[in-house]
């Protein structure tokens, strides 16, 4: 009997210890349910539906995805302007963000401040931040004085000329973003060990090939997350361009997720607005998983 009682007990005492971590965990799935997969779903049937803020809902079936992809005007530009600011953004965030990680080394005095400040913009409210740039670029501003005073070069108004305009949401959105990515690569830099690099040295590597040949492949997969978030970030981008040049002149800089604000909350139509976040999330997954398949070629983990 007491051979019993103790094989039993395991059990009792295992399923005691997990009715205890639900208990725990329970107001966090609670919230995730509540805030996250019920919305999640909604947007699913909200999106087969003619479905206005106020008013009755109407199945309609797949008419808003025919909509977006046949009868709307701003859809694919607003896609065209998604692709062009990731493409554009992306490679140079990531880029001059490894770049910094590589020359703020421990030999430069000083790198814990100049650290935080290229990191200063990542926490700075945006808004802040761009009341700043349109005071920089808005006509008569700092760079214009700059550029007129000095090189006598008459500057278009860079916030409202449809190709500038692009050009400085992506240089902002850069500029703010280079300090988050910086300390991932400095922290994986860090964390190269000490022996390679001595090895590297005596046998002659320094300079640009001991970085492309060594140092990168070993940080590659610090790269490859920074890369992927990165992407992630800049094909939802809003706050930057609505805040800095209203998505125009026109629509040059309206993104996909500041159409679907607009279909959503603007134009209240928000059936036709849960279909292009969809689309939105499709072509997200789709890319992340192209660049999940394509990293077996480029990243290098340790075994």
């Amino acid at each position: 009997m007491t051979i019993a009682l103790e094989r039993r007990r395991p059990g009792v005492m295992q399923r005691r210890e997990t009715w205890h971590a639900l208990g725990f965990v329970s107001p966090a799935m609670l919230g995730v349910a509540l805030f996250t997969v019920v919305p999640v779903a909604l947007s699913v049937a909200m999106s087969f539906f003619d479905w206005p803020t106020f008013g009755e809902k109407t199945f309609i079936g797949l008419d808003n995805y025919a909509r977006l992809f046949n009868d709307s005007p701003d859809f694919w530009p607003a896609l065209r302007n998604s692709i062009v600011f990731t493409v554009l953004s992306v490679p140079m965030t990531v880029a001059i963000s490894l770049g910094l990680a590589w020359a703020l080394g421990p030999r430069i005095r000083g790198r814990s401040a100049l650290r935080v400040l290229f990191f200063i913009p990542v926490v700075t409210p945006m808004v802040a931040t761009v009341l700043i740039w349109k005071m920089v670029l808005q006509p008569d501003g700092l760079v214009d004085g700059v550029t007129t005073s000095w090189f006598g070069i008459d500057m278009p108004n860079l916030l409202a000329d449809p190709y500038w305009a692009m050009v400085m949401v992506v240089v902002m959105s850069v500029w703010q973003g280079l300090g988050y990515n910086m300390l991932i690569f400095s922290a994986a830099i860090e964390q190269l060990p000490e022996s390679v690099m001595e090895a590297a040295t005596m046998d002659g590597a320094r300079g640009a090939r001991r970085f492309f040949g060594i140092v990168l492949p070993m940080i590659s997969p610090s790269v490859f997350f920074a890369t992927i978030m990165t992407m992630i970030t800049a094909l939802q981008v809003f706050v930057q361009p609505q805040l800095l040049t209203g998505g125009g002149p026109g629509n040059a800089t309206q993104p996909l997720v500041m159409f679907i604000y607009n279909q959503g909350f603007v134009f209240q139509d928000l059936g036709f607005a849960a279909a292009a976040a969809w689309i939105l999330f499709v072509i997200i997954i789709a890319i992340t998983v192209l660049q999940f398949r394509a990293q077996r070629k480029w990243v290098h983990y340790e075994h």
